[in-house]
């Protein structure tokens, strides 16, 4: 009986010591940098493609890569002019990709934050009031807090064109009267008086009560 059981112990471990081969460590592969034959420059690294970015670069790369000039490196490229049809695209992405979290007027009560997400800062905030147009263009690039980079989903004229549109809701929640041209001004202000609702007609006074 005990024969037996070293017998089967015994068969076990050759069994078991099978699994430790190492062929996949020992396989025939090339390794980086090494010579090949495989190729015919001899090289088994192969070039990087013309205009390749890694993925998640940051700093000057991602300033060449996105045309950013808040970046520490100067920018290839600049952002476009600003037209209508600027802003008509960046609205219609906007709401696309922005509108979910920021909400239509960019107060920061989107769809999803109603719902439990956390809430982002409102773009009538003081502090993005007044913060560079680059300063979108660079949050939608690389990210920001909870909010993941949309670079790999957003063009970068998209991202620009979305940074506009920003740029105009803010103008709409905050702009003046006084800050239009006198002829735009007069415009708007005869446009409000068209609009008001007209004063209510007097009501007839009550018949005094006498007394006799």
């Amino acid at each position: 009986m005990r024969t037996r059981a070293l017998t089967l112990c015994l068969a076990a471990a050759l069994l078991a010591s099978g699994g430790c081969r190492q062929n996949m460590h020992n396989q025939n592969k090339v390794k980086p940098y090494a010579t090949s034959t495989f190729f015919a420059d001899g090289q088994a690294s192969r070039p990087i493609p013309a205009h390749t970015v890694a993925r998640n670069a940051t700093g000057a790369k991602v300033a060449i890569a996105t045309g950013l000039t808040v970046a520490k490196a100067p920018a290839q490229a600049g952002p476009p002019p600003v037209t209508l049809a600027l802003l008509q695209r960046g609205r219609e992405r906007y709401d696309v990709f922005c509108s979910p979290c920021h909400g239509r007027a960019g107060e920061g009560q989107g769809m999803i934050v109603q719902r439990g997400f956390k809430q982002p800062t409102s773009y009538h905030d003081p502090r993005l009031v007044n913060a560079p147009t680059d300063y979108y263009v660079q949050v939608m690039t690389q990210g920001f807090g909870v909010m993941p980079s949309y670079a790999s989903q957003v063009p970068l004229d998209d991202r620009w064109a979305i940074a506009w549109y920003i740029r105009a809701l803010q103008y709409s929640q905050n702009a003046r009267l006084a800050d239009l041209p006198g002829d735009l001004r007069a415009q708007v202000e005869g446009a409000l008086q068209t609009k008001a609702p007209a004063e209510p007609a007097h009501a007839a006074a009550a018949p005094t009560e006498t007394h006799p």
